[in-house]
């Protein structure tokens, strides 16, 4: 198939080598004219994804939004979540009538508190039957070294999951199908403000049953969020949840994992930041977790108390003592 990637960042310039991989003609949409001129010059992706020598031949790139595309039968979005309503605004009279629009992002847009899923649908005018949803443990560096891995691909008709599926399905990425949109988009989301937290106290010197507690209690907020949402529970324990979580609470690969470790070393929002080359997703959607649960009627003490560490500045010990307080609850 015709693929088009919006967004050549490191997830989405290695998720266009797997599609080029499963034998697909791929586009890559740019706004920075050097990274297109990479791409197209020499197949790589130096600013974004340096650790790929090179880019499958079935890869190209452009900066022009028409181009990119026309006649495309898939269209992959891999933008910034907080940036993706105005990202998209302008291919909204672009993207092919029977176009199948497939979502790489994670986040719970800011003011709205909605999921990528209402974002792209709304900004791009796309039925339900053409959405679907891609997460999983995907860390892009090992993704784009093409150690093996597996994601979930989710989509209110299961036979687009199954033709999106195999378009993405290598000898070493692997593609599950799912009808759970919800879940898969508030797995995704979520589990960005749990990596924050366990980063954070890894980075203040706390170990292994610290970081075992965090996580596994950030998994029951996410469950009860999602739950809440609409989702199916089953989709917590499978590769979206459990499996996603897992690979970014536990690697220093995951930008959240790392800023949320820099956090616990004592440096301030704005210093995590700028070691960080920029602001990880989980920051800007732990706010709006906040107020998805105030929303839902669902108590997130996770992430409220990550809100206080990002609003306040509260210390990791603070942090945990807020997540917890005094009461003796079940579990």
């Amino acid at each position: 198939m015709k693929v088009t990637v919006l967004g050549a960042g490191a997830w989405g310039t290695a998720f266009g080598q797997v599609l080029a991989d499963a034998g697909n003609d791929v586009t890559m949409w740019a706004k920075e004219p050097d990274i297109v001129d990479a791409i197209e010059g020499s197949h790589r992706n130096p600013v974004r994804l340096p650790s790929v020598e090179r880019l499958p031949d079935a890869m190209r790139a452009t900066g022009d939004r028409g181009e990119a595309m026309r006649s495309a039968d898939v269209v992959v979005v891999a933008i910034a979540a907080q940036f993706a309503r105005v990202a998209l605004e302008p291919f909204r009279s672009l993207v092919p009538d029977d176009a199948v629009v497939v979502s790489l992002m994670k986040g719970i847009e800011r003011g709205t508190d909605k999921r990528m899923d209402e974002v792209v649908r709304e900004t791009l005018g796309l039925p339900e039957d053409r959405f679907v949803a891609i997460s999983g443990p995907n860390l892009s560096r090992e993704i784009a070294d093409r150690q093996p891995a597996a994601t979930v691909v989710a989509c209110a008709d299961m036979d687009v999951a199954r033709k999106v599926a195999r378009a993405c399905t290598t000898d070493y990425f692997r593609a599950f199908v799912s009808s759970d949109v919800i879940g898969v988009e508030m797995c995704g989301s979520l589990k960005n403000v749990v990596a924050l937290a366990v980063g954070m106290v890894r980075g203040a010197g706390f170990g292994e049953n610290t970081a075992a507690m965090v996580e596994t209690r950030g998994l029951a907020e996410l469950a009860s969020l999602g739950s809440a949402a609409g989702a199916d529970a089953r989709t917590f324990s499978g590769l979206a949840g459990v499996g996603d979580l897992i690979a970014t609470c536990g690697s220093s690969l995951s930008r959240n994992y790392t800023f949320g470790a820099n956090l616990g070393k004592g440096m301030s929002v704005d210093e995590a930041t700028r070691v960080s080359n920029g602001v990880a997703e989980g920051v800007p959607t732990t706010a709006a977790v906040v107020g998805l649960g105030r929303r839902l009627g669902v108590e997130t003490p996770l992430a409220s108390a990550m809100d206080r560490v990002l609003r306040e500045g509260i210390s990791c010990s603070q942090m945990l003592s807020a997540l917890f307080g005094e009461d003796i609850v079940e579990e």
